[in-house]
């Protein structure tokens, strides 16, 4: 997972770890790529759903591990900048459709999750043309969010499962899931806010992002 310099100076000059590509972060970060082929398989193919659901715990492991190893053996770099927020949204996205096409979850909220993202990839490319650069810094509420969603994807799949373990599941994955989507469009709004005072020159509000990754994961 890689991250822009503490001060959150996208301008400044990369540090000499910041074009590295073999380090372990951006490794973590090619296996869960593959894995989301492997888990669209698995659920809408043999209807293996416990396996799916532990290649998503892996994923989830694997995200909190590269972004760990990254911070405390300074592999930071460009490449994992990209990489770990891609694996993020197309494991959302593959479980979203999935869960969808299964009709685990209604389409509608497939919908509202997707104007949200083309929202946020519409403000990062209007920075990209005027200002030379796509990324925002990541909020607490943003990664909040992706969090809350990781969580209740799988427990909605095991919720298909009959049996009161079934149905306590499904109502913990839809709190999971009611929370993730609130919090998601809260963090757009202060990604659009970061972007407006990006473009306009107005200093940034206190606690309106946090230092971290560049946005992308949430």
């Amino acid at each position: 997972m890689g991250q822009i310099d503490g001060g959150g100076n996208q301008g400044q000059a990369a540090s000499p770890a910041a074009d590295r590509i073999l380090t372990v972060p951006n490794g973590l970060s090619v296996l869960r790529l593959l894995g989301v082929p492997v888990f669209l398989w698995l659920v809408l193919g043999p209807h293996l759903d416990a396996w799916a659901v532990v290649l998503l715990i892996a994923s989830a492991a694997t995200d909190w591990l590269d972004g760990k190893i990254a911070r405390a053996f300074n592999q930071q770099s460009k490449l994992g900048e990209a990489l770990d927020p891609a694996a993020d949204r197309l494991y959302i996205a593959a479980t979203l459709i999935a869960l969808a096409v299964r009709s685990i979850i209604p389409w509608w909220l497939v919908a509202l999750l997707a104007v949200r993202e083309l929202m946020v990839a519409g403000a990062l490319g209007l920075l990209k043309r005027r200002l030379g650069f796509g990324t925002l810094q990541v909020s607490f509420v943003g990664k909040t969010a992706t969090l809350c969603l990781l969580y209740a994807f799988p427990l909605l799949l095991l919720g298909t499962y009959a049996g009161n373990l079934g149905e306590v599941t499904r109502i913990i994955g839809w709190a999971f899931a009611v929370w993730g989507t609130a919090l998601y469009w809260w963090a757009a709004a202060l990604y659009l806010v970061q972007a407006r005072m990006l473009l306009t020159g107005e200093p940034a509000a206190s606690g309106t992002a946090e230092h971290g990754t560049p946005e992308g994961a949430a």
